[in-house]
């Protein structure tokens, strides 16, 4: 009889029970593949104010519970990182979720090397596949303690997004496709905030390439799934640079932003490898390793 928001809301799959909403204490906590609308109680690992939530598809090796347990072995030795959730948009697949960490806790505490490296022994694929995507949850109090002040800068973040399109398709790894169909983009304006009240009257709903449907985050869709380290590594850092601009530049220094401006002031070693595989950088390119 308790009240709660609905984006705390679990639900099963089973057409029995799909339409009876269960809070998270009632939800079946025990399965090792859990329903694709299991959503746990958040634990945040690392120092915020920024926090990135993974959710990393997988394809072409089952779903099954004994390759999940193995990937939970490796992601929770020592805390609860990782679950797993059933995709119907995964052919022979699963999906893995993390809780919300810092980048600094993804980078040097969360286990993703090993992750990866076992998901590819096993026989999944992500980047080699039609259906994987990678998509990363940014909670909406890092852009401002109130509603009007979060949405300055995710306008930022909307308008960053539109102005490099191409440089992002590029670095996304997919097709334009694919972008199409599960990350459609706005439409470029003159202005952050004319963008947000344009993706305010779109219909794209969750299938947008920054999905503004979620209470408590906003999620990049755009990336192709990965289990190449550097690729998933550099992703995050890519997203946390964007975000962190939004809070830190003003509108006047967003739209006069250039790309090289950007890549420049860039650090990040795995990001600096990425950018150079893409042909994004600066500087001469490198040769790309496959992705899985």
């Amino acid at each position: 009889d308790a009240v709660i928001h609905y984006d705390d809301a679990c639900y099963h799959e089973d057409e029995e029970y799909h339409d009876h909403p269960y809070c998270r204490d009632c939800f079946d906590m025990d399965e090792i593949i859990h329903d694709y609308y299991y959503k746990p109680e958040p634990i945040f690992y690392g120092d915020g104010p920024r926090y990135l939530g993974v959710e990393l598809e997988l394809d072409d090796g089952g779903e099954n519970e004994f390759c999940a347990s193995k990937l939970l072995d490796i992601a929770n030795a020592d805390c609860t990182n990782l679950y797993i959730k059933r995709d119907g948009s995964l052919d022979e697949g699963m999906e893995l979720v993390t809780h919300p960490m810092s980048l600094d806790y993804h980078c040097n505490e969360m286990p993703w090397e090993d992750i990866c490296h076992e998901a590819v022994v096993m026989g999944y694929r992500s980047h080699k596949t039609s259906t994987c995507g990678l998509h990363v949850h940014v909670n909406r109090n890092f852009f401002g303690d109130d509603r009007d002040e979060q949405e300055i800068g995710i306008s930022r973040v909307l308008f960053f997004v539109e102005r490099f399109w191409q440089e992002l398709l590029k670095f996304s790894r997919r097709t334009e496709a694919q972008i199409n169909r599960w990350a459609a983009r706005y439409g470029m304006k003159d202005k952050p905030k004319e963008i947000m009240d344009h993706a305010k009257k779109q219909n794209n709903g969750r299938y947008a390439c920054v999905n503004l449907c979620n209470y408590s985050t906003i999620e990049f869709r755009m990336f192709r799934g990965t289990l190449k380290y550097n690729t998933l590594i550099a992703t995050l850092q890519l997203v946390s640079r964007i975000c962190n601009m939004a809070v830190n530049m003003t509108d006047d220094d967003f739209t006069s932003l250039s790309w090289p401006e950007f890549v420049s002031d860039i650090t990040e070693p795995e990001l600096i490898c990425y950018l150079k595989e893409r042909r994004l950088y600066v500087n001469e390119p490198i040769n790309e390793e496959e992705d899985d």
